[in-house]
């Protein structure tokens, strides 16, 4: 066994596999598409054979790049897309349905059903969640109705259910292993974030049995063994946490008050409360940031479901930009005279508006508004939301006056416009990290100090390490004006305004 690390970071659009070497640097990196399907307005599903394949490959191709074998890899880390609902056969292992994707609108009127039934503040009371179709468990409600003999099968254990994670260890481990971590668990809307435990009452609401629900383990834990037939030999999976949560780790932030954000297909906000499990007033969600050793850290997230799947639909569906990477070029070409707006909702709004039913709109059109203006549009839609979304979190719970340091990563964060024009629409400094791959390398963390061949958490905070901080330079008199004008374009787009 070598000091090399593996993470398998399992995404919305595409499969990534990371190889890290013993001084936490990338090896090699190997990444596969996979396609989108969308059966229905607002339904969002995947292949789950094709994700497997996707890993596999990904995984190879990492190996490959790195000239590692998997002899010398110690340890194996997981991180996935979080709510998105897998059901598979105990026997085969084949999926009796696509999966239904975090994205999938399809359940909100299952979700409202449930609202008029004034279940929404015990679902929030047990999870720390809202009662929307982003959560799993109306999405596996949904599948256990439709599918025929679904309900019936999983009452018997025939079913398996499990967010992506689950599968993917399920698969590694030639079916041995049946689990998941807390992390992944509390975005399930079925399991208790005080008691750690799948909740009886919620299962019984949303009509799901027990029998087929995964072991529920700390974050880094024994998940398995990886079977040799893979890749050449047996490895342990030692780490598994959602995405959100392995970037959180992944930028090291251990200390409450800490503050990280993830800017990719979508964007998620997190800002450690530690050991206290902060009930939000102000519609963030109450999420677990890690359990490591059995002790449970909290954290407020706050969820918005488009960030850079908005300049993706620029360039693939509008064509008015032949790749992401222009965006940024463009908006700093923008007429600075227009002042156009995009409230992205193309699957409804996330936090702190949760509005569903909400759809996309783009405000301040003129004759001259051409692609620059539609790129600094979508590029200041992310800022406006994650501004939105710390307000909310600084009104919930206050770093005892610290000032807010937010430290970022995912695709987005290449722009240096995109994250200047964040550090001044926060009116604070945003913190870009010398290592990309933040998601990827919490994952390995939890794997790696698992397997002693990593720090502790003391010991990987200070090898955190940054590459540049945009430090806020607009007037206050033009920040408030742009946040006005969107608070007036979001008001414009809720499906109530």
């Amino acid at each position: 066994m070598g000091g090399y690390i593996l993470a398998i970071d399992q995404g919305t659009t595409s499969s990534r596999a990371v190889v890290f070497d013993s001084d936490m640097q990338v090896a090699g990196i190997g990444q596969k598409e996979f396609t989108q399907h969308f059966p229905k307005s607002g339904w969002v599903e995947h292949d789950p054979e094709e994700i497997w394949q996707s890993v596999l490959w990904s995984i190879r191709a990492a190996l490959k790049k790195a000239d590692v074998k998997a002899s010398e890899i110690a340890a194996i880390g997981i991180t996935n897309q979080r709510e998105t609902v897998v059901v598979w056969e105990r026997e085969s292992g084949q999926a009796i349905h696509n999966a239904i994707v975090w994205q999938d609108r399809r359940t909100a009127i299952y979700c409202e059903k449930l609202k008029r039934q004034d279940l929404e503040k015990l679902f929030t009371r047990k999870t720390g969640l809202l009662l929307d179709p982003y959560f799993s468990g109306t999405k596996l409600s949904w599948m256990l109705a439709n599918v025929k003999g679904a309900r019936a099968r999983a009452a018997k254990g025939e079913l398996c259910f499990g967010t992506i994670d689950t599968f993917l260890i399920w698969r590694l481990t030639g079916g041995k292993s049946f689990v998941t971590d807390a992390t992944n668990a509390s975005r399930t809307l079925m399991f208790n974030i005080a008691s750690q435990e799948w909740d009886e009452d919620l299962l019984e609401i949303l009509r799901v049995p027990a029998a087929m629900l995964p072991e529920v383990k700390d974050c880094a834990a024994d998940f398995g063994i990886c079977d040799a037939t893979h890749f050449g030999a047996a490895v342990p999976i030692l780490g598994v946490a959602g995405d959100q949560q392995a970037a959180m780790i992944g930028h090291a932030c251990f200390e409450p008050g800490m503050l990280k954000s993830t800017y990719g297909t979508g964007c998620f906000a997190l800002l450690n409360t530690g050991t206290d499990m902060v009930r939000s007033k102000n519609r963030l969600l109450t999420t677990i940031a890690y359990r490591l050793d059995g002790e449970v850290s909290y954290a407020l997230e706050g969820s918005i479901f488009i960030a850079g799947a908005a300049v993706q639909w620029l360039r693939d569906g509008m064509k008015l930009i032949g790749s992401s990477a222009e965006a940024g070029k463009l908006a700093e070409s923008a007429d600075p005279g227009q002042q156009v707006y995009m409230v992205p909702a193309f699957t409804g709004l996330g936090a702190p508006w949760w509005d569903p039913d909400a759809r996309g709109a783009i405000y301040g059109l003129t004759r001259n508004t051409g692609p620059a203006e539609f790129c600094r549009a979508a590029l200041e839609a992310v800022c406006y939301q994650t501004r939105d979304l710390l307000d909310a979190m600084h009104k919930d719970w206050r770093n005892d006056g610290e000032d807010t340091v937010l430290r970022v990563d995912g695709g987005m964060v290449a722009s240096d416009w995109t994250m200047q024009r964040l550090a001044d629409l926060l009116d604070a400094p945003v913190d870009r990290p010398k290592i990309l791959e933040t998601t990827a390398l919490g994952a390995a963390w939890l794997a790696g100090s698992r397997a002693g061949v990593w720090p502790d958490a003391k010991g990987f905070s200070k090898s955190w390490a940054r590459d540049h901080r945009f430090e806020p330079a607009m007037d206050e008199k033009t920040r408030a004006a742009k946040l006005k004008g969107w608070k007036n374009a979001v008001q414009r787009t809720l499906s109530d305004g």
